[in-house]
């Protein structure tokens, strides 16, 4: 005859934490799903429109605008045509001359102008770095008459100026820009201040503490700064209609432009949409192929200025 055992006081308790351990995992994992799936959608949203661009740019004029992501006829000669009808390699190489020179010139600027506001002290330093950042209230459209006219005034505005007039593209960011400055500052405020009192009690002058420290240790903020200003600098079309008289400096988005005007318009009652899709899709693929190489920098650099700043 079998005799019943009842269950011990240590044998319920492991039960129970069985049974809440599993019920952790069943949350954690549906908490998963639902952030995966959330993020997803988003994705989605995001990426939409550029990948319906690059569906119109392989569809036959007719097809552009069916909706379909997947076009019911491929027509990759549209490349061939667009790239034979524009001067889409002049404009590119045009785009990457000025934006590097952008970028370049607005970090080296405005780290010059945040190290000074960090680390030297004088009169009113905190009354000039308030006025510094009041100038991001301006509207960019205050200042573009009154910027014209200097640059107008300088000569270095027309098809006869220097360097066919492309130096207002990119020259202003030689004096910095209240954001980056302000970027740079508070990363360079987070550094150990030891460090460069070290150098200088080492003989270091002030432009080699800048030069060789700061810099170097400033690198995840000054990519994210080149990198921003790379993204503004190639997209810049406000400035471009207003500098770039001649079409063999025009850069992507001034021909781009162009481009809407020539095909968009219609030739002979008929416009060339797709074309236009094409150039569009030609156009910005640098600015991916640029996000997609310099992308952990681009990541670590805004994680390390937004933990740092």
């Amino acid at each position: 005859m079998s005799t019943l055992v009842a269950p011990t006081t240590d044998t319920v308790d492991v039960k129970v934490a069985k049974e809440h351990k599993r019920r952790a995992n069943v949350r954690q994992r549906a908490g998963q799903i639902f952030t995966y799936t959330a993020l997803s959608l988003v994705c989605i949203v995001f990426i939409y429109p550029l990948i319906w661009l690059v569906s119109a740019s392989f569809k036959p004029r007719g097809q552009v605008f069916d909706n379909r992501l997947i076009p019911r006829t491929f027509q990759p000669e549209n490349y061939r045509i667009i790239w034979e009808a524009a001067p889409v390699a002049q404009w590119l190489v045009n785009s990457l001359v000025i934006t590097t020179l952008a970028a370049l010139a607005v970090a080296a600027s405005s780290a010059l102008v945040a190290w000074g506001f960090t680390y030297f002290q004088f009169k009113w330093r905190d009354r000039l770095f308030a006025l510094v950042l009041g100038t991001m209230m301006l509207p960019a459209v205050v200042t573009m008459i009154p910027e014209f006219l200097v640059w107008s005034g300088f000569g270095l505005v027309g098809i006869n100026a220097p360097f066919n007039g492309t130096l207002p593209m990119w020259a202003h960011n030689l004096f910095g820009s209240a954001f980056y400055i302000f970027l740079l500052r508070q990363f360079f405020m987070r550094l150990p201040r030891d460090v460069f009192e070290a150098a200088k009690v080492d003989g270091a002058g002030n432009w080699r503490i800048f030069w060789q420290i700061g810099m170097p240790l400033a690198r995840p903020a000054l990519v994210v700064t080149i990198l921003f200003e790379a993204q503004a600098a190639w997209t810049n079309l406000q400035r471009a209609l207003i500098y770039l008289q001649d079409s063999s400096t025009f850069t992507v988005p001034r021909g781009l432009k162009a481009v809407v005007d020539r095909f968009g318009a219609g030739i002979g009652g008929e416009q060339n949409w797709e074309l236009v899709m094409t150039a569009a899709v030609v156009t910005t693929l640098p600015l991916i192929i640029l996000f997609f190489f310099g992308q952990k920098q681009f990541v670590d650099g805004i994680a390390t200025t937004g933990s740092k700043g």
